[in-house]
């Protein structure tokens, strides 16, 4: 693995920790994985954003925070690692859920913590459209996830999507994940970890069709 610092983004439902975890598997890497089953805030959130929004992220930028000074150590890159999250989501989060003076709050907060996190080597973004994501979400059956409306992912890829029109910071590997299957088909996972190891600067797309990779 030539990149030392990889993150994995994109929608819930779109595979993000098991792809991070394989990969992690086959290059011997650590996975710094998110978490979101330990905020105490995020089932309540599902089922009524407007009295939850702000307690759900504030947790996630203190869990965040907390993640960033475990990673930046002297040796942070003597091994590989792999995030299945990006430390930005936050910001994409807190303006889509949080009120104008709730939005005030959490910025100033997030200033008082002074995190900077660091710049991976590879952005992988995983796409896949609303009515998949909601599928698989049905299918990996979480109970406080089943609240999920299509309208919320929908508006959650559109955000995800305009992000990473004006992404620029690592070089950036887009990858269609609703036309392969790189957890369950090797020959996915394989096609899809060459593209990775490709990846060296820009903006890049991975979009085979499953007959292409069989």
């Amino acid at each position: 693995m030539k990149s030392k610092f990889i993150c994995i983004e994109g929608p819930i439902g779109v595979g993000k920790t098991s792809l991070a975890q394989k990969i992690a598997d086959v290059k011997d890497g650590e996975v710094i994985k998110e978490l979101p089953e330990v905020n105490p805030f995020l089932k309540n959130f599902y089922q009524n954003k407007k009295n939850s929004a702000l307690p759900a992220q504030l947790f996630f930028l203190f869990q965040r925070a907390q993640q960033v000074e475990s990673i930046i150590e002297p040796d942070m890159f003597s091994k590989f690692k792999i995030s299945d999250f990006m430390f930005q989501k936050d910001r994409i989060f807190a303006e889509h859920t949080l009120t104008a003076d709730e939005l005030a709050l959490y910025d100033k907060v997030s200033r008082s913590l002074a995190v900077t996190p660091p710049k991976p080597d590879l952005m992988i973004y995983l796409q896949a459209p609303p009515n998949v994501l909601l599928a698989r979400i049905a299918n990996r059956g979480i109970n406080f996830e089943q609240k999920i409306s299509l309208d919320y992912l929908d508006h959650l890829c559109k955000l995800y999507a305009n992000f990473f029109y004006n992404y620029n910071d690592s070089p950036l590997l887009i990858v269609n994940a609703a036309s392969i299957d790189p957890i369950s088909r090797e020959k996915h996972f394989e096609a899809l970890l060459q593209e990775i190891d490709q990846v060296k600067y820009g903006r890049h797309f991975f979009n085979p069709t499953i007959e292409s990779i069989a």
